[in-house]
């Protein structure tokens, strides 16, 4: 059986931008891009509407060249059960308001039993100070806990050519 990866949208969003001249920024581009070119096809990938929405955000050109991107990945189900678990991360100040479609994202995959949730948010995702938070609230109701996780901790081995 294979694993499945959501993919969130900052993947898209790295994977979609131009070079950047900010060393992080540019090193996260080229994981990604090491990741989508090299390791994606081991996974079975999937988004949300959540992607979709944020993911059509902005200028029209652009939000056409991600939604390309994620085109043919299937889309998860919505279900009354996803809300209410974002609900009670952020009802117990788990993230920021400001974060409700993160707790989208987590409640999303959680719900669903996705093995994996693929990032690059490190302030509200895939943080190591807010995981044992989710992973708590999580097992509190009783539901599987994805590895979050950024595609640098994704990737096979560090042998696969750019």
């Amino acid at each position: 059986m294979v694993d499945t990866v959501y993919i969130e949208t900052s993947i898209i969003s790295y994977l979609r931008q131009k070079p950047s001249s900010q060393v992080v920024t540019a090193a996260r581009q080229l994981l990604t891009h090491r990741w989508w070119n090299h390791e994606r096809a081991n996974y079975e990938l999937v988004v949300s509407q959540y992607v979709i929405d944020e993911v059509s955000a902005g200028d029209p050109a652009l939000a056409a060249d991600r939604l390309l991107a994620i085109d043919g990945i299937p889309l998860l189900p919505n279900a009354p059960e996803i809300p209410e678990i974002a609900h009670e991360i952020m009802s117990l100040g788990v993230l920021p308001p400001k974060a409700q479609v993160d707790a989208l994202h987590i409640a999303a995959v959680a719900h669903h039993g996705i093995q994996y949730l693929l990032t690059w948010n490190c302030k509200h995702i895939a943080n190591a100070r807010i995981l044992p938070r989710i992973h708590g609230v999580l097992t509190s109701m009783g539901i599987s806990i994805p590895i979050i996780c950024t595609p640098e901790e994704l990737l096979g081995d560090d042998t696969a050519a750019d």
